[in-house]
């Protein structure tokens, strides 16, 4: 299956800054520059979006609330260079994001509270709709929350008799290039949520979604289990980097 083509106030924070000290200001205000620079960024974020603002500078935006007072152009460009673009920025591993120098608890947070933002939107566009006819939805949900991960996750969306999603549920967490799945327990989740059919989705954090030969096989013993049951498996989604691939579409279901 193909897919479709598809004010700010800096308000105190409860914690610490970062542990990469600010220069001293005698004043303890925000230098003319600085400011003048965060105004010109958040007037041109306003006005157009976030289309007109490359992915360093909507870093930086997200940046100003973590360190109110020092310059985070420097750091935005390193964490870019580090990850690559801003959704591997607010979607890296706490572990990696505090190697970068100037990262501390501030900065984490706020990059979390992001990545969080962006799959509860993506997530409620899903949720309590007929998944069939918002397929496009899906796809943004499935990449928004899976594209960019390091290690393997599966996830199950259960759906009722009318095909809309009354649960998403993660099943299981993997390595870079395996996620235990256990077909019984798939099939007696749907039980237990009286749920009448499925859709599996797990990443491939290689960014290549072509199934292999485990996949393959976990797909019809899970597909076997919920003909047992009177299920219907209408699809298993493999997500990479940047395009999915569907098992129905491939042929394999």
């Amino acid at each position: 299956m193909t897919r479709k083509p598809d004010n700010f106030a800096e308000a105190p924070l409860p914690f610490l800054l970062d542990e990469a000290a600010p220069t001293p200001l005698p004043s303890g205000k925000t230098p003319s520059y600085l400011a003048d620079h965060r105004k010109r960024l958040r007037a041109r974020f306003m006005a157009g979006g976030a289309i007109a603002m490359p992915d360093y500078e909507l870093l930086e935006l997200v940046l100003f609330r973590a360190i109110p007072r020092r310059d985070v152009k420097p750091l935005a460009r390193a964490l870019m260079e580090r990850f690559g673009d801003f959704n591997r920025v607010v979607s890296a591993p706490e572990a990696r994001l505090r190697d970068i120098p100037g990262v501390g608890d501030a900065v984490i947070t706020e990059l979390k509270v992001v990545e969080a933002a962006a799959h509860r939107l993506a997530r409620a566009k899903v949720l309590q709709s007929h998944v069939l006819s918002s397929w496009d939805a899906l796809l943004d949900y499935c990449h928004t929350t899976m594209a960019h991960r390091e290690t393997e996750q599966f996830r199950v969306l259960y759906l009722d008799r009318k095909n809309t999603v009354i649960a998403d549920e993660e099943q299981a967490k993997g390595t870079v290039d395996h996620v235990p799945v256990y077909p019984r327990e798939v099939a007696k989740r749907a039980l237990e949520l009286n749920a009448s059919a499925l859709i599996l989705v797990h990443n491939h954090p290689s960014g290549d979604p072509t199934p292999s030969q485990a996949d393959l096989l976990m797909t019809d013993q899970i597909n076997n289990a919920c003909l047992a049951l009177g299920l219907t498996l209408h699809d298993h989604l493999i997500i990479g980097k940047s395009t999915e691939l569907s098992f129905k579409s491939a042929g394999y279901l």
